[in-house]
């Protein structure tokens, strides 16, 4: 079996398909992402060599191939049998079937294929629980809303970054955004999870574990952009549990943002930037720990610069789209590649639209 994702340079890749290598693909019955993806489909007929090049709109190419017949030299084929009992004499050759492309569908893997979606499936979370005041829209020309950014726009230390300080497509995040609520009041507010059945509490009472990020913005009206992601539970030893279990030094050295603002004036655009910002050493984070959760508080104005480059976009908030990454920061190779806690994007905010939060008391 191969699984595959492949979507780098697939043009000039599959103009290689007559220099392949014998070692990428062999007569094994289960193919791993170690084989060369063009090789194996080359085998299977699922690509065959034209005069004619690739669609230049190709972008991505995934196969998922359970087993095949494959030619075999002298004649003849060979059935890739799973977990076969004995090996065969034959060797495959690379060859590609030019006539027609044989597939057979193996039962067991069918099963194993419908146990591991109904897996997936089970482990996904019911959004429809969770409420915030900013409403969800994810279409294009949506305004005073949040959606959901595309995490591959966000480039992150790749596994070998260590050694080349390479960087690659963000790809799937650790936590689900689930909500997100706008608030306003006359003094900072601190805490937000205490504001009565924010998504935060609800996760904790169906045993979810949540990391909730409360960016506040200081002026004579304060504001609190809160951002709301739940998993079911940190994975243990994992770089983010370390994270959300270590001390505020740990966190401070490790909170990282990837801001990025697709739609705006060119002079908001350029003081933003899209360069990742250590957030913990930037500005003043607040940290409080709770069995369920994770709160920081972000003070955007602890930071002089922080706070220049916020009073422009206060100014214009309204003509902006701002996307936003959150991570914690990869150093080691055992902790890379890097993954995004989550992102999200909110477009064209109105600051009529905050509401003030009901805090319930703190207790001492």
């Amino acid at each position: 079996m191969i699984v595959k994702d492949w979507s780098e340079n697939i043009d000039a890749r599959l103009n290689l398909f007559g220099k392949v290598r014998g070692s990428q693909l062999w007569g094994i019955d289960i193919y791993t992402d170690d084989f060369d993806l063009v090789a194996v489909l080359m085998q299977a007929s699922y690509y065959l060599p034209t005069a004619s090049p690739p669609l230049s709109a190709i972008q991505e190419l995934r196969a998922i191939i359970w087993c095949y017949l494959c030619k075999i030299k002298g004649g003849g084929t060979i059935d890739l049998e799973p977990y076969l009992t004995q090996s065969s004499t034959a060797e495959p050759t690379l060859a590609p079937m030019a006539v027609e492309r044989t597939t057979t569908t193996r039962a067991a893997t069918s099963v194993g294929l419908v146990a591991a979606l109904e897996e997936e499936q089970a482990d996904q979370i019911d959004l429809s629980c969770f409420w915030g005041n900013l409403r969800h829209d994810d279409r294009d020309n949506a305004r005073d809303c949040w959606k959901l950014s595309d995490v591959n726009n966000f480039r992150v230390r790749s596994k070998h970054f260590c050694y080349d300080k390479t960087k690659i497509p963000a790809g799937k995040h650790l936590m689900d955004l689930v909500a997100v609520d706008w608030f306003k009041d006359t003094k900072r507010m601190d805490h937000v999870t205490r504001h009565q059945s924010c998504a935060a509490q609800v996760a904790s009472e169906k045993g979810l574990f949540s990391l909730i990020f409360n960016l506040q913005v200081p002026g004579s009206t304060h504001y609190s952009m809160v951002f709301y992601f739940v998993t079911r539970q940190l994975a243990m030893g994992s770089l983010l549990q370390r994270f959300v279990d270590g001390d505020d030094e740990f966190r401070n050295s490790r909170l990282k943002l990837i801001p990025s603002v697709p739609k705006g004036s060119w002079i908001v655009r350029q003081s933003v930037g899209s360069t990742p910002c250590s957030l913990g050493k930037a500005v003043d984070c607040n940290y409080i720990r709770s069995p369920k959760y994770l709160e920081i508080d972000v003070d955007i104005g602890s930071s002089t610069v922080a706070n220049g480059v916020l009073g422009l976009v206060i100014a214009v908030i309204t003509t902006l789209v701002v996307d936003m990454a959150f991570l914690v920061q990869a150093n080691t190779a055992d902790e890379l590649p890097e993954r995004l806690i989550g992102a999200v994007g909110v477009s064209h905010i109105e600051l009529k639209s905050a509401v003030v939060p009901k805090l319930e008391p703190e207790i001492s």
